[in-house]
């Protein structure tokens, strides 16, 4: 029996975990499979440009979802549903040239794989291919199996997302809470069963009850990754702007602000407009002779 050294085994497992881990290979789908196996939890934020993608990935973020909710906070649109296949794939290849180990998941839009499974496959190869990600997320369970099925089978990782799907809004009338009550909790157990059986590498759960939540992380053996779903998810979420405080107006219930950027913007923006106005800027150590 081949004895293992108990300090070597420490030491490697800095190497392996997703946040904090000292490999500086790309994480992959594999990487996020080995750490459900292991229990181990994990952060994933938004990015949509290189320069702050590149902080993320130097703060350890393992997986950056280039997410249509690009069309909210960066874009203008009131909801997610007018970003175009165009626009996700110039902010998907941004995040890739800002990145280095950062599994990077870009979405399909709203209209990008509704059609049907060819259509999904042609816009998702074109994120792969044309952008560089390593992987790709569309919206819904049962319906959205068929499409999860062929990308997986054409060698393109799938991340599902079930629960509250905001490209629904507009079906939705809003954005309630998911999953609550007898008959809807069986019908997302079903959808997270039915992306899980159609192949898919994870899944997002977004603003469903934390008990139901737990209960498919425990159903599921691939990654359950939670936004507004409660602490028993594999994986958190959430939108960059949101978590640091950039967002203006009120924020979801389920956002923790770990900064306030945009108050620091607004007052370093009036510091700079000060300076011109009063003549301190530029001063002679800004100025060429």
């Amino acid at each position: 029996m081949t004895h293992v050294d108990p300090a070597r085994k420490q030491s490697e497992k800095p190497e392996k975990a997703l946040y904090g881990g000292t490999s500086s290979r790309r994480i992959t789908v594999r990487d996020i499979a080995a750490a459900k196996e292991r229990a181990e939890k994990w952060p994933m934020l938004t990015a949509y440009d290189a320069m702050t993608a590149s902080v993320f990935d130097q703060a350890g973020i393992p997986v950056l979802l280039v997410g249509d909710s690009m069309g909210n906070c960066h874009l203008g649109y009131e909801t997610t549903v007018p970003v175009t296949m165009d626009e996700m794939a110039l902010l998907s290849a941004a995040v890739v040239r800002g990145t280095r180990r950062a599994l990077i998941v870009g979405d399909l839009p709203f209209g990008s794989y509704q059609e049907g499974p060819v259509q999904a496959l042609r816009n998702a190869t074109r994120l792969v291919k044309d952008a560089g990600v390593g992987a790709v997320k569309l919206e819904g369970g049962e319906r959205s199996a068929h499409q999860i099925e062929l990308l997986v089978q054409s060698g393109i990782p799938v991340m599902a997302h079930i629960g509250l799907t905001p490209q629904s809004v507009n079906a939705f009338g809003g954005y309630p809470v998911q999953g609550r009550g007898e008959e809807a909790a069986q019908q997302l157990l079903r959808d997270a069963k039915a992306v899980q059986d159609a192949g898919a590498f994870a899944v997002v759960l977004e603003l469903v009850p934390a008990e139901l939540a737990a209960e498919v992380t425990r159903s599921l053996h691939i990654a359950t990754v939670g936004i507004g779903a409660g602490p028993d998810c594999d994986g958190q979420v959430l939108v960059w702007t949101d978590m640091a405080g950039l967002t203006d107006g009120r924020v979801p219930r389920f956002v923790k602000q770990y900064a306030q950027l945009r108050q620091g913007l607004g007052d370093a923006a009036r510091s700079f407009a000060e300076d011109v106005v009063g003549g301190a800027y530029p001063a002679e150590e800004h100025s060429f002779h």
